[in-house]
């Protein structure tokens, strides 16, 4: 039982540290009052002027990382 609950606490220790990180990444994103920056906005701008056909879809990249592991 100890060893389980030793296990759960590590995950979620672990878990807090990724979400951190991942809320640093989005964070850097947009300005205090929560507006994209100018970095985020010039990304946008080229995504959407990107031609459909060069677009992978979700399940194409998962199928590409599942085949490169």
């Amino acid at each position: 039982m100890e060893t389980e609950i030793k296990a759960i606490d590590e995950r979620l220790i672990k878990l807090a540290k990724d979400v951190e990180i991942i809320k640093g990444l989005l964070t850097s994103k947009v300005d205090d009052e929560g507006e994209l920056s100018d970095w985020a906005k010039k990304e946008l701008i080229i995504a959407r002027g990107e031609d459909e056909s060069q677009r992978v879809s979700l399940n194409d990249l998962k199928k590409e990382i599942e085949d490169g592991l």
